[in-house]
């Protein structure tokens, strides 16, 4: 548990606050728990949908990369050993991101359950994932399968180009530029992330499949995966979802 000096005194939380926070919590009482992992390439559109998942379903969000760098920046016993690993340049085990995994879901903000993102990513994950699960007496819920076409999220990132300076962006067929290849604003040329590069999402793409798909396939065993139409607009995608865990 953290101390109390972490934990803010109550009396000096403005009023608006504890009420909202006491009406979230009233609200979300009466949802069911779900624990869920969201599985998907890049552009595959999770990262919108997660968010509107976490508020309607009370859960928490779990992003395995930024709980390693909190674990590694709080100094707990997993963080440390994270650290270590990664100090040698060595990639952290499979057990310690559980052991992430299973401090952060005794959380309260994780009492109603979780949405897991980027995790499990092979098999063995998986495995791993749900024997800690299964020794604290629950299991995942739904494993939502953000199915898309290689070539839709190829036209989808590729088409991204930026505004460097001031962060707008622009697609080249979604939402183009006035003129090709410069701001509206500035008229300054437009860059290219290089993870949105041909090439850099092909490699992407091709680690996915490699690794992922078996993840699908081994909780399609269990029959929790929903498969999503992710090549759908957002809206659509969106009740796609509450479908599957209505």
């Amino acid at each position: 548990m953290a101390s109390s000096s972490a934990a803010p005194n109550l009396e000096d939380v403005p009023s608006v606050d504890l009420m909202t926070e006491l009406l979230r919590r009233m609200k979300c009482a009466s949802k069911p728990d779900k624990r869920l992992i969201l599985i998907g390439p890049p552009g595959s559109g999770k990262g919108t949908q997660s968010p509107i998942i976490k508020d309607e379903y009370c859960l928490c969000h779990l992003a395995t990369g930024d709980m390693l760098r909190a674990a590694v920046a709080a100094k707990t016993p997993v963080g440390i050993k994270a650290k270590e690993a990664m100090d040698k340049g060595e990639l952290v085990s499979d057990d310690l991101v559980v052991g992430v995994i299973d401090e952060a879901i005794k959380k309260p903000s994780c009492q109603k359950g979780f949405i897991l993102d980027g995790f499990p990513r092979t098999v063995v994950q998986a495995q791993k994932l749900d024997e800690m699960l299964e020794k604290q007496g629950t299991k995942i819920d739904k494993v939502l399968n953000f199915a898309i076409d290689d070539a839709i999220l190829e036209e989808r990132i590729t088409g991204r180009w930026i505004h460097p300076s001031s962060g707008r962006t622009y697609h080249t067929k979604f939402a183009p530029p006035k003129v090709p290849g410069v701001d509206d604003v500035t008229a300054e040329p437009l860059i290219q992330r290089k993870d949105d590069t041909a090439a850099v999402l092909k490699s992407r793409l091709e680690a996915f499949h490699r690794q992922t798909e078996p993840v699908i396939d081994y909780y399609s065993k269990k029959s929790v995966v929903a498969n999503l139409h992710a090549e759908k607009p957002p809206k659509e995608v969106t009740s796609e979802v509450q479908k599957a865990l209505s």
